[in-house]
């Protein structure tokens, strides 16, 4: 059977993950900038209210993966926040300023994370070598690697996680994500052989306010009468799909 995580931007967009059949909830803040830790809120009624796994995103911020001492130091405390809350795992990732995967921090990061999992995202996408990147993330621990095959989209990169997934063989998960959708997830399975997915499987909601200043907006972009939801039905249809098409 194939397994569905999903990129939950909110506590509403994950119990729509766990009505809709998926295994996990990657929880995330942001999701504009791919995706940055969520608040502690978030992560507490997630454990609350959700039966699936829950996997906090720990990235203090948008942009690239090469952090500061003291962004390093706010994942270190976002990680212990997840453990005393009781998280199945995080997903997070770091590299050095010539793309390589930082030994050294990841090392620290997944050690601090035990007994809880640690998942490493698509900063694994960014690296100067993909092949060696999977083998330092074996190394280091890691149990799952999200990646688009380093392209824009996982059908883009499909015949590259096809052999990531050969390479990586039963030492690591390797799973498709980015640009997931009903149209294309059969293909992407036919091309791959995937097993696991990643997707934010989301719909736009209207905003209920009557009265609509179009004067202003609060963000550079942000369009402050809707929002972006995942919805269970799409999540079920994703999971049919693809498990009529494995």
């Amino acid at each position: 059977m194939i397994e569905m995580e999903v990129c939950a931007n909110c506590v509403s967009s994950a119990l729509e993950a766990q009505l809709g059949g998926a295994v996990r909830v990657e929880l995330c803040a942001s999701l504009t900038e791919g995706g940055t830790t969520p608040s502690y809120a978030e992560i507490v009624m997630a454990k609350r209210m959700l039966d699936i796994q829950v996997f906090p995103i720990i990235r203090p911020r948008g942009g690239d993966f090469l952090y500061t001492d003291l962004e390093f130091e706010l994942m270190k405390e976002d990680i212990r926040i997840c453990k005393e809350l009781n998280c199945e795992g995080i997903v997070t990732g770091i590299l050095t300023a010539e793309g390589k995967v930082d030994l050294p921090r990841c090392a620290e990061l997944v050690e601090l994370a035990k007994p809880m999992q640690v998942a490493f995202h698509r900063a694994f996408d960014m690296t100067t070598d993909l092949e060696e990147a999977l083998e330092d993330i074996i190394q280091l621990g890691f149990v799952r690697i999200l990646t688009s095959g380093g392209k824009a989209s996982a059908l883009e990169g499909a015949l590259i996680l096809s052999k990531l997934i050969l390479l990586a063989g039963d030492r690591i998960s390797i799973m498709p994500g980015a640009g997931v959708h009903t149209g294309n997830i059969a293909e992407i399975i036919s091309l791959t052989g995937a097993k696991v997915f990643h997707a934010s499987a989301r719909k736009t909601v209207d905003s209920a306010m009557l009265f609509r200043n179009q004067d202003l907006n609060m963000g550079a972009d942000a369009d402050e009468y809707s929002t972006s939801l995942t919805d269970a039905t799409l999540v079920n249809k994703l999971l049919e799909l693809a498990n009529s098409a494995e």
